[in-house]
């Protein structure tokens, strides 16, 4: 069978390449419920012939919306596109406001959500949705229809239909709304054909060192476009993808089903770092020395070139130390795929050192989304970098390094908004990512920060925020931070706490904790983490060192609005939470 072409001949092509009992699986009441891969072409065929019999035309939009990644949503996917629809995949997370904004942008139908809450919500905006026709809960829930309810509608007279469905899908037609909103603004629907999305899936497959033996553990959200194109990649390579119950539960997750792979964000990996430094430090006496001289040399790893007496001490250390980082995440993992954002390359190096194949990645919703990823440990990966272009990607940097972008990847362009198509196409056909970067000699990407994010001071001076905001959150005090001063004399730092590391730290020093707002504001909590900025500033020129900063009482979070599903700051939103105390910084400063 050749290369997948539309995205429902994924799940086809593993079952005629490598067909599994295990292709989806979901826990439920404790137990793993698995289901293969022919099982699942049955019952998304059924689904779909359902979604035929209830009026379903080829283009019309189906929305999906899960709290948790599980087999269902896959269902959803295969069916919506089987039968020639859209699918216009949805966070749970988002407000009323932006949910009545996409349904109605989009003209969804009908939408699948995943429990009742969501179903409620949905129902709560019917009246100023009037195209949604239909809400179906993915299990029975009293009081409303469900997934099954539309499969026990398919008739054979349907399966004829579908057939006839599926032969006209051309590579060329939409497949997928995914609206995204960025850091600022109405949400944008990307509109991402078959192709699009295909091409990605089978280029990227070849960077991905697991096979049909291999596991993938799945928590970031189906909705993004990376965590989709992932399980494109491993039905293409015959991986069985578990879903994790909730991002609560991955550790435990990771350790029951041993993946050989997972993707991450970078804020998940400073997590999973921090929380061991924390266990490192709670040490005493030779244990706590071990940690943190294996630590000591992951620090300065590198893939060769040091000395055989380095590489023969870290090769005692990972069995000592480093194993028990790796059975933290299964004990089998041979890829993490970070992407979405950056990560701090001191990071990337530890991970390494500790004999972790982090593979770093590179790319936009706007790509389908995968652009640059690293290649394996061993065979051509390069610390530091997100890689090189994928094949049939074509990558370039404008004359002010934004790192452009040309392939089969590349989106159709933004629903019903051909002004912001065009601002961000090329005359000559090229996707401008916004992102600035640099290449090496052998074309390895580096991501430099945001063409948006960087800003100048009152002085002229340029100031890159990504970059110097990953090196402020090594330290263990500071949960997430953010840079600001765009048009001021200097460069000053939003900071929320790491409460719970901080309450620890309290408690050694025999600080009474009462309230958050309260702690921020005290002056023996101040100075501790001023010391932590001054550490990090060290490293910084003059004009772009941290001279003031303030501790904001609140945990950041997506809703809240301080950042994205994806964990990107919003920075205009951030500040104007914060807007008292970020003039508050030049205030003083002036007194």
């Amino acid at each position: 069978m050749n290369a997948p072409k539309r995205l429902f001949d994924f799940a086809h092509y593993a079952a005629a390449k490598h067909p599994r009992p295990d292709a989806l699986n979901t826990k439920v009441n404790g137990q793993w419920q698995s289901m293969s891969t022919t099982e699942f072409i049955a019952k998304a065929e059924k689904l779909a012939c359902g979604l035929i019999d209830l009026g379903l035309k080829p283009g019309d939009r189906v929305g999906i919306i899960s709290t948790t990644n599980r087999t269902e949503w896959n269902l959803c996917d295969q069916a919506i596109l089987s039968a020639g629809g859209v699918d216009v995949p949805m966070y749970p997370t988002i407000s009323q406001a932006d949910y009545t904004f996409i349904l109605n942008d989009a003209g969804v139908r009908f939408c699948f959500v995943s429990d009742p809450e969501l179903r409620d919500k949905m129902e709560a905006l019917r009246a100023d949705v009037p195209s949604l026709e239909g809400v179906f809960t993915f299990t029975p829930t009293e009081g409303s229809a469900c997934l099954d309810d539309v499969v026990a509608r398919a008739t054979d007279a349907h399966c004829a239909e579908l057939e006839a469905r599926k032969a006209a899908v051309r590579e060329e037609d939409l497949a997928t709304l995914i609206y995204t909103s960025g850091t600022t603004g109405t949400p944008k629907g990307v509109m991402l054909s078959h192709r699009n999305i295909a091409s990605n899936a089978v280029a990227g497959a070849s960077r991905l060192p697991v096979g049909p033996t291999g596991k993938a553990l799945s928590f970031l959200p189906l909705c993004h476009s990376y965590e989709r194109v992932c399980v494109y990649v491993y039905l293409t390579n015959g991986v069985g993808v578990y879903f994790a119950e909730s991002m609560e539960t991955i550790g435990d997750n990771l350790r029951e089903v041993h993946p050989q792979v997972f993707t991450a964000v970078p804020r998940l990996l400073e997590k999973v770092y921090d929380k061991i430094m924390d266990k490192g430090k709670a040490l005493t006496g030779i244990k706590r020395g071990l940690f943190f001289w294996a630590v000591g040399l992951a620090e300065r790893y590198e893939h060769e070139g040091l000395s055989p007496l380095y590489y023969a001490q870290l090769k005692l250390a990972r069995k000592l130390i480093f194993s028990k980082w790796q059975e933290a995440l299964g004990g089998e993992t041979l890829a993490v795929a970070s992407g979405a954002a950056a990560l701090n390359p001191k990071l990337a190096r530890i991970f390494a050192g500790a004999g972790i194949n982090v593979q770093e990645g590179y790319g936009l919703t706007e790509t389908s989304p995968i652009l640059a990823v690293n290649l394996p440990t061993g065979q051509g990966h390069k610390l530091g970098t997100v890689g090189t272009a994928i094949d049939g990607v074509e990558l370039k940097l404008d004359a002010d390094g934004e790192i452009l972008a040309k392939g089969p990847n590349v989106m159709m362009g933004y629903y019903n908004r051909p002004d912001l198509t065009a601002e961000v196409m090329t005359e000559d056909g090229w996707f401008r990512t916004g992102d600035i970067g640099e290449f090496d000699v052998e074309g390895y990407l580096r991501i430099t920060d945001r063409k948006k994010e960087i800003f100048k001071t009152a002085g002229g001076k340029y100031i890159t925020p990504q970059a110097m905001e990953n090196a402020f959150k090594m330290s263990p005090f500071i949960e997430q931070c953010m840079v600001a001063g765009e048009h001021k004399k200097y460069p000053v730092l939003l900071v929320q706490p790491q409460f719970d590391f901080l309450k620890s730290w309290c408690a050694r020093k025999n600080i009474a904790w009462t309230t958050p707002a309260e702690m921020v504001a005290d002056p023996r909590i101040v100075a501790r983490i001023q010391r932590e900025i001054d550490s990090t500033n060290a490293q910084y020129g003059q004009w772009e060192k941290i001279k003031r900063f303030a501790l904001t009482p609140d945990v950041w979070s997506i809703a809240a609005g301080h950042v994205t599903p994806t964990l990107k700051l919003r920075r205009k939103p951030i500040l104007q939470m914060y807007a008292e105390q970020y003039e508050g910084l030049y205030e003083e400063a002036s007194n």
